[in-house]
């Protein structure tokens, strides 16, 4: 409150006495005068003194956290908000979580997530081959998302900002482990670790689902088709289809190594049909693009005379991988891919 104004009676003579008169009433109403503002006093002091429990909560949330990604412990911000994510096998995780970017490959994204592409607002990166990191600086990011496609850009991304994290899935490591492990550092990261656990556990579910299907002997083959040619998956290296041989435990109809293991390894359609499958897997790397000449897997695969009398094309038991895979490849690609999978086995018994 403002002070009360000075009194303006004139000031007194040199000569003349001040005397204090108090009024009866004033003897009275004192105490309880005092009384009231002292209370007043202490009910606002008690309500300053006590902040609310969301203040508590916010005053208690962690700004940084420490990460373990795929080069080592790394301290980066907590739900940092601006946000250039380059790692494709992150992007469907990145989008449910209704994460915002300031820039990201849009090419690589087409109209998958337009939630995280934007529009003028989010710089285009570009593709790997030859990103634009420029608009990285440009975005000045909290923390950038790279790995995977632009895994050979590390250093250079790291110079932009230290806060940069790879967490997609390594190479040689058990995947379904790295696929959880994934969402786990990008739940610590975004303050989601309850959801990064759902998803973990949704995969788990699909897996066991798969393996409870399969009947532990017939034979698989994982296909990769792509410009109208068939290619050859690799057991356990084959880009997408290879990783579920050792997962599921499955039964290779060919059994060697890959050559190529993210477009596939040559392999005549005469071969496949030697090895006589009662099951095939199949990636179509092109289902996406849609570019003049596209052939879908389903017609090379149906299709081939070749192949015609091979017990899968047979009896119609022939996994197709989502049509967006190839560009998603996140952790929820391959819940569905082994929820397809056991569903698949399980309408054969």
């Amino acid at each position: 409150m403002q002070d009360a104004p000075a009194s303006a009676s004139a000031p007194l003579a040199p000569h003349q006495e001040i005397r204090h008169v108090t009024h009866p009433l004033a003897r009275t109403r004192r105490p309880a005068l005092v009384s009231i503002a002292l209370v007043a006093a202490l009910g606002l002091a008690g309500c300053a003194s006590t902040p609310s429990p969301a203040a508590e909560q916010a005053a208690a949330a962690p700004t940084t956290v420490t990460v373990t990604d795929n080069h080592g412990e790394i301290e980066v911000p907590v739900a940092p908000e601006r946000v250039v994510a380059l790692d494709n096998t992150t992007f469907q995780t990145l989008s449910d979580w209704d994460i915002e970017l300031v820039a990201a490959p849009k090419p690589l994204m087409y109209d998958l997530w337009p939630n995280l592409s934007g529009g003028d607002d989010v710089l285009d990166v570009g593709l790997h081959r030859e990103p634009d990191l420029e608009a990285v600086i440009s975005a000045q990011p909290d923390l950038i998302v790279g790995g995977y496609r632009f895994r050979e850009i590390y250093d250079d991304l790291k110079s932009i900002q230290p806060a940069t994290i790879e967490t997609s899935p390594r190479d040689g490591e058990e995947q379904i482990a790295e696929l959880k492990r994934q969402v786990e550092i990008l739940g610590q990261v975004f303050d989601r670790e309850e959801d990064a656990a759902e998803l973990a556990d949704a995969l788990d579910r699909a897996v066991a689902d798969a393996k409870a299907a399969y009947n532990g002997t017939d034979t698989v083959v994982g296909l990769i088709t792509s410009g109208g040619k068939i290619a050859f998956a690799a057991p356990g290296e084959g880009r997408g289809v290879g990783a579920v041989f050792p997962t599921l435990g499955l039964v290779p109809g060919i059994d060697r190594g890959a050559e190529n293991a993210s477009h596939g390894d040559d392999i005549s359609v005469e071969a496949i049909a030697a090895a006589n499958p009662e099951w095939l897997i199949v990636l179509d790397r092109d289902a996406m693009f849609g570019e003049d000449g596209y052939v879908a897997a389903k017609e090379l695969v149906e299709g081939s005379e070749a192949l015609k009398n091979v017990p899968a094309v047979q009896k119609g038991q022939v996994v197709y991988l989502d049509p967006s895979f190839y560009l998603d490849e996140g952790i929820q690609a391959y819940t569905q891919l082994y929820t397809d999978i056991a569903t698949a086995f399980a309408a054969a018994d």
